[in-house]
């Protein structure tokens, strides 16, 4: 296709339209859910629940009732950006000795739980903005949990590659085995006890599972798996309306989270992109994507040395989303060789996951973020719940004077961050996608495909991808960067070239082999016609009517 900026754009698929409703995400069958939920007079908010209800189901790996994230609403009456930050502290009896003691926070198994924020941020979204009874809009994810759903390729890989902890315990062998093995493609998996857990919750609202009897299963299941989460923890918990941040991008106003998100990063990447003429430099070219490569350096270095939770640490955000830092960082940036000493600037003080995006006819969009952490969380299921419990305390740093060092009852810094766009007080965009640290190069990616090089929404998600791997050391010397950057093969020869003349250290990843399941919605500025892409690299698919 021939974007307006004359740049030669394919999409594996072709971008799918509507006028009255998308949904993008990472598994068809929860993309029908949302547009299931909109067909029955459903708004884009009742649809992303909807969407992420079934997602829970579906795609188990990625996120669910036993895990946290971010949610981001466009309301079209109030022309506002609006956000709920759903993420869960750290338990109370969580302490950085008590981990030091036992050799450090393990990556699975019960003391690797936090506290499951996500649902209560479903529930605040819905109380404001939902227009079904709750009881509809999980209604998909019920008929998912009962009647089951045929296993995808990419998931039964998944489940193979857990089986051994799945076929150890029972409550995971009875939902994610068959009997014992692992389930093959197109065998069907079903979770009735997580279904009756959304029937309690729709019926009985956010008292069951933070006070009630889910609450009081998931603290017993806690107790006797030696785990650390606590009736007080659940109790306790709140999801909260946040003040979204944004900067200025070219004319469009991007939208993001703010802390505990890492949502700074890509609008601090931007800031400093926006310094430089990307047009001329071309659509993934060496020069570009050098460019942004190096400005993903400063800003993560920025984010290794102030971000954590607001409520514990001071983030000078005012002073590092301002353009006159950007100007002072970008003047960092060798166009011709890559850096690897990348300490912080100084401004003024002023997993897996999955993403999906909704937009209905009234012009709502929402991007949502949610995460059980890495792949299948604990790999726990809390008793007769049906619930897997995250293991989202696996991002805590443990040495003392690091920002996001332990502290009970402390929320973890971060990588989800959902993006909206808009275009003088207008809707425009929702993009996001998993991939813990690659998710805000990816949104870069995906934000200046699409204003800077006129793609569409299918287009954007299918472009070849690149990653720039953080250094592994970064918690000890986190200005010293890696320069291996991944890089999709489909990237030209001359880009390749190039970067390695840079000094970037190329790892060829396959056509597909980028991360991410990116997804996007955009909305025409003369028509109002929904527009989705969703990424051919994963389950994904864009749904609409």
């Amino acid at each position: 296709m021939q974007s307006p900026h004359g740049i030669i754009a394919s999409a594996f698929r072709p971008s799918v339209m509507g006028r009255n409703g998308v949904v993008t995400s990472g598994h068809v069958l929860a993309s029908q859910a949302g547009i299931q939920t909109m067909m029955a007079g459903g708004n884009a908010v009742d649809a992303a629940i909807a969407t992420a209800a079934a997602l829970g189901v579906v795609e188990p790996a990625g996120s669910g009732v036993g895990g946290d994230g971010f949610i981001l609403i466009y309301w079209a009456e109030t022309g506002q950006v609006a956000a709920v930050n759903a993420t869960g502290p750290a338990p109370r009896a969580a302490t950085r000795e008590t981990y030091l003691k036992n050799g450090g926070i393990p990556m699975k198994g019960m003391r690797s739980v936090s506290v499951p924020g996500l649902v209560d941020g479903w529930l605040l979204a819905h109380e404001r903005y939902g227009a079904l009874k709750l009881e509809d809009v999980f209604a998909p994810a019920i008929s998912l949990c009962e009647d089951g759903f045929p296993v995808s390729h990419r998931l039964a890989n998944g489940l193979r590659g857990e089986n051994a902890r799945f076929a150890a315990d029972a409550h995971t062998r009875a939902v994610f085995t068959n009997d014992g093995e692992p389930i093959a493609p197109g065998q069907l998996l079903a979770n009735q006890n997580l279904g009756t857990s959304l029937r309690n919750i729709a019926k009985e609202g956010r008292e069951t599972l933070y006070k009630g009897e889910i609450a009081e299963a998931i603290a017993e299941f806690s107790h006797a798996y030696d785990g650390l989460l606590t009736a007080e923890d659940l109790a306790n918990y709140h999801a909260h309306w946040a003040e979204p941040i944004h900067v200025n991008y070219r004319g469009y106003d991007v939208y993001e989270m703010p802390p505990n998100s890492s949502g700074h990063i890509l609008l601090q990447e931007l800031n400093i992109v926006e310094l430089f003429d990307l047009q001329m430099l071309g659509c993934n070219t060496a020069e570009s994507v050098h460019l942004m490569v190096e400005a993903k350096k400063l800003a993560f270095a920025d984010r290794e040395k102030h971000t954590a939770d607001p409520e514990w640490v001071d983030i000078p955000l005012q002073g590092m989303l301002s353009k006159a830092y950007a100007a002072e960082q970008s003047e960092r940036i060798d166009l011709d060789k890559a850096a690897v000493d990348v300490p912080a600037g100084a401004p003024e003080a002023h997993e897996d996951t999955t993403c999906f995006c909704t937009a209905d006819r009234a012009g709502n969009l929402v991007c949502v973020l949610q995460s059980i952490q890495s792949g299948f969380g604990s790999s726990l299921i809390a008793g007769d719940t049906g619930i897997l419990l995250n293991n989202r305390m696996t991002y805590w740093h443990l040495e003392e004077g690091h920002p996001n060092c332990l502290m009970p009852g402390k929320r973890v810094r971060h990588t989800m961050n959902p993006v909206i766009v808009t275009k003088d007080g207008q809707p425009f965009l929702a993009c996001g996608t998993p991939g813990a640290d690659t998710q805000v190069q990816t949104n870069l990616q995906l934000v200046t495909h699409v204003l800077d090089f006129g793609m569409t929404p299918q287009e954007a998600v299918s472009a070849p991808r690149w990653r720039s791997l953080q250094n592994p050391m970064e918690s000890t010397i986190p200005h010293v960067c890696s320069n291996n950057l991944q890089l999709e093969s489909r990237f030209s020869s001359d880009t390749q070239k190039g970067l390695a003349e840079r000094g970037h250290e190329l790892q060829l990843v396959g056509d597909w082999g980028g991360p991410g399941s990116a997804q996007a919605i955009l909305v025409h500025p003369e028509s109002g016609a929904l527009i989705g892409g969703a990424d051919p690299r994963t389950d994904g698919y864009a749904v609409s009517f």
